[in-house]
């Protein structure tokens, strides 16, 4: 476990997202979460999975409030956030959570001020989207300092990854994504599959994306996740888990391309559209 300071005044924003669902995007959040905080990070999951609250359900939790309580002040963030496994934070969704793009001002400022003071509690908030591109999804991927995108060998995966890597791109002016290959045999199944994404992005976008890793298929994820608990801590030398520990290390040891970005401030007055008023 780390002891030093590192990323301790510079909150790490991490949207992991998809262009396709079933790629198994929550798992991932959820494993390297605890891997993150094994290493003696402080992390925050913030599930904006709009509507399905597949955190809470992957890890057998049962919140009592959600961020609909924070949004009509009913109460405050600390209220409503919840430990995990190991002790991650999680802010748990609701269906509610769709509205982030209809509040009103007094809304909007009120949930901004609940979150701005997150860098003193933790280093890292991994947000876990919805897939596809909703005006949603893309918002969470345009506030965080870190876009990663969750793929699988299969055509539509790919497909649909490419979808919301033009969208961003062609529409936000989004530069940099990170490809994280899921369900393959190894190393050279993830490198094939990465590879044929690359060719499309750079002859048609024109642009480079980055080659975060892979996850492999491992039987032991989906018994864990019948079980409603993460592989890491059920099976921590399955493969998988193997693969987790060093993915939560590469992006620990890579220095965000996003840090111009800002912190939490930037993060939530993005996506609530209000970084005028805050001075971001």
């Amino acid at each position: 476990m780390k002891s030093d300071n590192h990323n301790r005044e510079h909150l790490r924003t991490i949207t992991i997202t998809s262009g396709k669902g079933g790629v198994g995007k929550t798992n991932i959040v959820a494993n390297v979460a605890i891997s993150l905080q094994r290493r003696g990070r402080r992390v925050m999951i913030f599930d904006a999975d709009l509507g399905l609250c597949n955190v809470d359900v992957l890890l057998g939790l049962s919140p009592r409030y959600n961020i609909q309580h924070v949004i009509n002040g009913e109460k405050r963030l600390e209220d409503i956030i919840i430990k995990g496994p190991e002790g991650i934070l999680i802010v748990p969704a609701s269906s509610g959570i769709e509205e982030l793009t209809h509040l009103n001002e007094v809304q909007k400022l009120r949930l901004l001020e609940e979150f701005e003071g997150l860098h003193k509690r933790v280093d890292y908030i991994l947000i876990d989207t919805g897939a596809g591109i909703s005006t949603n999804v893309t918002f969470f991927c345009l506030g965080a300092q870190d876009i990663v995108v969750v793929v699988t060998p299969e055509p539509t995966s790919l497909t649909d990854s490419y979808a919301l890597i033009k969208v961003l791109h062609t529409k936000y002016q989004e530069k940099y994504f990170n490809i994280l290959v899921n369900y393959v045999s190894g190393e050279a199944e993830a490198r094939e599959v990465f590879r044929r994404l690359q060719l499309v992005t750079e002859r048609f976008l024109n642009l480079s994306i980055n080659y975060l890793g892979f996850i492999p298929y491992d039987p032991m994820v989906p018994r864990c996740v019948k079980m409603q608990n993460p592989v890491i801590v059920r099976y921590p030398n399955s493969p998988s888990s193997r693969a987790f520990s060093d993915l939560s290390r590469r992006i620990e040891d890579t220095h965000s391309r996003g840090m111009l970005k800002g912190g939490i401030q930037f993060f939530f007055g993005n996506i609530l559209g209000v970084g005028e008023n805050v001075g971001i």
